[in-house]
């Protein structure tokens, strides 16, 4: 993924393993996987990424991790497993002066999208129309909450010197300008609830949410985003069971 020589220091040897899509091969929908893969490509390290397909897992996955389903990782032959432990370890061993860290500065930047992805679950699950109406006003409150937060200016963002006053954030992302672990984790979220809810109930992200839409054309702009999104019929599918009809 990454050409850059460090002379001094051997590259760790690092495979990922993601969940297949339909043919088996290409990148599945798991959140966490793509958490996990964007978090590699931002540290700029060289690393392998392995499609597991979870209909027939092939013989040396039942003896490399018996009873795993992806995400997981071999760092130097040696496997980890639970994508926050991994998240972690990666955080801690791939960083300064070769690699970024990529931990936000603000708590608020984890805490502020936390809940949208359950209240979202709830939302498509739900099978009676008339408690339709609260689930989406529901799911709507988190997408306010991250709107604010995405629009309203970072310390940084203040200039105590200037005489203009930012009032609206313009900064790219969660915690700044650059992709974080906050990002990571929730990006792949959102990419599926924007398919998802559109294609199963209809909605879409409200255009007044002027953050919210800013952070997702940032995004979308990234390749270590962009390119590591499964196909929107793989989120179609995973939902297609899911999606309960509305009677």
């Amino acid at each position: 993924m990454d050409g850059r020589q460090h002379s001094t220091t051997k590259e760790p040897e690092i495979e990922l393993f993601v969940k297949a899509g339909l043919d088996g091969e290409n990148i599945g929908n798991c959140p966490f996987c793509q958490r996990l893969f964007m978090v590699l490509w931002l540290k700029g390290v060289k690393f392998n990424v392995t499609t597991v397909d979870m209909t027939r897992k092939p013989e040396e996955l039942k003896d490399l991790a018996p009873g795993t389903n992806p995400p997981f990782l071999l760092f130097n032959k040696e496997l980890k497993t639970d994508f926050i432990k991994i998240e972690e370890f990666l955080e801690q061993t791939l960083g300064p002066p070769m690699y970024p860290h990529l931990s936000p500065k603000y708590k608020e930047s984890f805490d502020v999208g936390s809940d949208i992805f359950a209240k979202f679950s709830a939302y498509i699950k739900n099978p009676r129309k008339e408690a339709n109406i609260n689930f989406e006003k529901a799911l709507l409150r988190e997408f306010q909450r991250l709107d604010v937060y995405l629009n309203t200016p970072l310390p940084e963002e203040i200039d105590q010197d200037s005489v203009e006053d930012i009032t609206i954030s313009k900064r790219k992302f969660l915690d700044g300008d650059h992709l974080t672990l906050a990002d990571c984790n929730l990006l792949p979220k959102l990419h599926i609830i924007k398919i998802a809810a559109k294609k199963y109930r209809d909605f879409e992200i409200p255009e007044d949410m002027t953050g919210v839409w800013r952070y997702l054309s940032n995004a979308y702009a990234c390749d270590e985003f962009s390119h590591t999104c499964p196909a929107d019929e793989e989120i179609e599918h995973s939902y297609a069971s899911i999606a309960r009809k509305m009677t």
